[in-house]
C-alpha cells in the first residue's frame, strides 16, 4: 500500500513538472542569435508575463522542508562565512523590464544597454555600441584634435574631484621605521573613486616625486654650465705676523749696530695684503657653447622622463583600480554563486523529505556547496591583495586600505581609426623625444671633448695691496693686466678616445629611436584590437548571461517539479557564475585597453 502512494505521488509530481514546464516554454522563444557590433539587425524578445503557481501537497512538503534547512548546521556555518540570503543571490527572478511588448523587435544596442541596468545587482554597465573605425575629423598635423580621453557620461575618469581626506597621506617622515604591531595595523579602509586614486597617485607617488626632484638637480646643473658665460671676480685678504727668537734668546746688539740703528731693533711685525683678480674665458674653441647645450638637452631629457613616469603612473593606478574592481566583483559572484548552491540544498532536501528526492543528489548539492564557498574564500583573498596593491601604488598610510566607489562600467570610447592613433603616438609619446634628447647630448659631449685640443683664450686682471704696520711706510700696491693662450699639444689620445665613445652613443640613441618607434606602434595597434574584440566580447556576455540566468531558473523549475536532475541545476549555477565573470571581465578588459590606448598616445600630456 506504501509503495503504491509512493507511486502515485510520484506520477502526480511528473505530471505536474510537465504542465508546469510545457506552460514555461510556451511563453518563451528560443533564443536570437549573438549580433556583433557591426549587425543592424534587432533582436525579437518577447516579455515574460509573472506566472501565479498552485501549491500542491509536494509544494508543502518542500517548503516544510525549505523552513527546517533554515536551523540546520549548514545554513548556520554559511551565516557565518557572510553569505547573504537566496533573495540577494545571482538566480533570483527579476523583472524584464528591458523586454518589450509581445513580438516588439528592439535594437541590439538598446537591448544591451537595457540589460546592463538591472542584470547585476551591485554595479550599473552602460555598454557602447561601437568604436568608430573612421574620425568625424582627421587630425591635421598643424592642430592636432585631441583624442577623447574625457568619456561621454558614463564614465569613471569624469568624476568631479572630491576633497580627499588628510589621512590618507604618507607619513611626513619618509625615513619613518616602525617598531611595534601596532603601528602597521590597519585600521579602516576608505572608498575612493578612481579619479581620486589618480590624484591621489600624483600627490604621494614616490616615483613621481624622484622625477621631479631629477629635473630640480638638472636645472641647477644648466645654471652651473650657464655660469661659465659670465667673468669671474675674486677678493682675497690676509693677515701675517712675523717675529724671531720664539725659543731662543735675543742676542746684544754690537757697537757698530748700536751705533747705525739706533739702538736695539724690533724684530716683530704684522703685514696685511689684499688683491682683487677678475678673470674671463674669450674664446674656448666651442667648449663652452657644448656644455651648455649639454645641459639644456639634459633638462630636456628629465623633464620628458617626468612626463613619462606621470603617463606610466596614470596606467598602472587604473589598472589597479581596475583590478581592485574586478576582485570585487569576483567577490560578490562568488557569495552569489554560494547562495545559489545553498538554495540549490534546500531544494534537494526538501524533495528528499517529501520522498520523491535521492540522497544522492543532497550529497552533490552538498559538495557544490563546499566548492562554491572555496572559491569565496579565494576571493576574499585576492580582495586584500588588491586592496594593498593599489594603497601600495599610491603611497597611502600604512593603516588604511582603500576600496572602489565607481561601479564597473565602460570608461568610455574612443573616436580615432587605427592610422591617427598611431600618428598620434609617434607625435606624443615622450620616449622617442628622450631618445632624441640622448642623442643631442651625445652630440654636445662629443664637440666638448673635440673643443678641449682648439686653443683657449682667456683675460685676466689683477690689483694688489701690502701694508706693514711699524715700519714707518705707507701702504704698497700694485696691478697687472694681461691675456693667456693655451694649446693642448698632446693628451695622449684622450680626447679624441672620448670623441668617438660619444659617437658611438650617437648611434645608440638612434638605434633606441627606430626599436621604441616600432613599440610604440606595436602597442597602439594592440591596444584598439583589445578595444575591439572586448567591446563585442561586452555585447555577446550580455546576452550569454541573460540566458544563462533563464537556464537556470527553468533548471531549478524542473528539479523540483521532480523531471530535471541536479546535475543540470549545478551546471546551470556554474554556466550562471561563468557568465557573470566573463561580463565583468569584459568590461574591464575594455577599460584596461582603453588606458593603455590613451597611455599610447600620451594623452595626459598633450604637446
Amino acid at each position: 500500500m506504501k509503495q503504491q502512494h509512493l507511486f502515485l505521488v510520484r506520477n502526480f509530481c511528473s505530471s505536474l513538472a510537465v504542465t508546469l514546464l510545457a506552460a514555461e516554454l510556451t511563453q518563451i522563444e528560443p533564443a536570437p542569435a549573438i549580433a556583433t557590433p557591426s549587425e543592424s539587425s534587432a533582436i525579437v524578445v518577447k516579455s515574460e508575463k509573472t506566472k501565479t503557481q498552485q501549491t500542491t501537497p509536494t509544494k508543502k512538503a518542500y517548503l516544510q522542508a525549505n523552513r527546517s534547512f533554515r536551523d540546520s548546521p549548514a545554513s548556520v556555518l554559511l551565516s557565518k562565512q557572510g553569505v547573504g540570503s537566496r533573495e540577494s543571490g545571482v538566480g533570483e527572478k527579476r523583472a524584464q523590464g528591458a523586454q518589450g511588448a509581445q513580438g516588439e523587435k528592439i535594437p541590439l544596442a538598446s537591448r544591451l544597454s537595457s540589460l546592463a541596468s538591472h542584470q547585476l545587482p551591485i554595479t550599473n554597465y552602460p555598454l557602447p555600441t561601437t568604436i568608430a573605425q573612421q574620425p568625424t575629423t582627421k587630425p591635421t598635423p598643424a592642430q592636432p584634435t585631441k583624442p577623447a580621453t574625457q568619456s561621454p557620461a558614463g564614465s569613471q575618469l569624469n568624476n568631479r574631484k572630491a576633497p580627499l581626506p588628510g589621512y590618507l597621506n604618507p607619513d611626513a617622515n619618509p625615513l619613518r621605521f616602525p617598531t611595534k604591531p601596532e603601528e602597521v595595523q590597519v585600521v579602516g579602509a576608505q572608498p575612493i573613486t578612481l579619479q581620486q586614486a589618480l590624484d591621489l597617485a600624483q600627490r604621494n607617488s614616490t616615483q613621481l616625486q624622484e622625477a621631479k626632484l631629477n629635473v630640480q638637480r638638472s636645472q641647477a646643473q644648466l645654471r652651473e654650465a650657464l655660469a661659465a658665460e659670465y667673468p669671474r671676480l675674486n677678493l682675497g685678504a690676509g693677515v701675517t705676523n712675523r717675529g724671531n727668537y720664539l725659543f731662543s734668546e735675543e742676542p746684544e746688539p754690537s757697537i757698530l749696530d748700536q751705533i747705525i740703528g739706533g739702538g736695539q731693533t724690533d724684530t716683530n711685525n704684522t703685514r696685511v695684503t689684499g688683491n682683487l683678480s677678475l678673470s674671463y674665458d674669450l674664446f674656448t674653441s666651442g667648449l663652452r657653447p657644448a656644455n651648455i647645450r649639454a645641459a639644456e638637452e639634459q633638462l630636456r631629457f628629465n623633464q620628458l622622463d617626468l612626463e613619462r613616469t606621470q603617463e606610466e603612473l596614470r596606467l598602472n593606478v587604473a589598472n589597479d583600480y581596475y583590478e581592485l574592481q574586478r576582485a570585487d566583483e569576483q567577490v560578490r559572484i562568488q557569495r552569489s554563486s554560494v547562495n545559489n548552491a545553498q538554495a540549490s540544498l534546500r531544494d534537494a532536501q526538501a524533495l528528499e523529505q517529501a520522498g520523491v528526492g535521492t540522497r544522492f543528489a543532497v550529497l552533490q548539492a552538498q559538495v557544490q556547496l563546499a566548492q562554491a564557498t572555496q572559491r569565496l574564500t579565494d576571493a576574499l583573498s585576492q580582495q586584500r591583495i588588491a586592496r594593498r596593491r593599489i594603497a601600495t601604488r599610491i603611497n597611502l598610510n600604512d593603516t588604511i586600505v582603500v576600496t572602489s566607489a565607481d561601479p564597473v562600467a565602460v570608461a568610455g570610447l574612443w573616436n580615432y581609426s587605427l592610422e591617427d592613433s598611431i600618428v598620434l603616438a609617434f607625435r606624443n609619446r615622450a620616449e622617442l623625444e628622450q631618445q632624441l634628447a640622448q642623442r643631442n647630448i651625445a652630440e654636445q659631449q662629443r664637440r666638448a671633448a673635440l673643443a678641449r685640443l682648439g686653443p683657449q683664450i682667456s683675460l685676466a686682471a689683477q690689483y694688489n695691496l701690502n701694508d706693514t704696520f711699524d715700519d714707518g711706510r705707507n701702504f704698497q700696491d700694485d696691478y697687472s693686466l694681461g691675456g693667456n693662450l693655451n694649446l693642448n699639444l698632446f693628451d695622449g689620445g684622450e680626447a679624441r678616445a672620448i670623441a668617438r665613445q660619444q659617437e658611438a652613443n650617437i648611434a645608440i640613441a638612434e638605434t633606441n629611436f627606430a626599436g621604441q618607434r616600432n613599440q610604440i606602434r606595436f602597442e597602439v595597434e594592440q591596444a584598439f584590437s583589445n578595444l575591439q574584440s572586448n567591446l563585442e566580447n561586452i555585447q555577446t556576455t550580455s546576452v550569454a548571461l541573460e540566458q544563462s540566468r533563464e537556464a537556470l531558473r527553468l533548471a531549478r523549475l524542473r528539479f523540483q517539479a521532480g523531471v530535471g536532475t541536479q546535475t543540470e541545476v549545478i551546471d546551470a549555477e556554474d554556466d550562471l557564475t561563468q557568465a557573470e565573470g566573463d561580463r565583468v571581465n569584459a568590461i574591464l578588459n575594455y577599460n584596461r585597453a582603453l588606458a593603455q590606448i590613451q597611455r599610447s598616445i600620451s594623452s595626459g600630456q598633450q604637446r
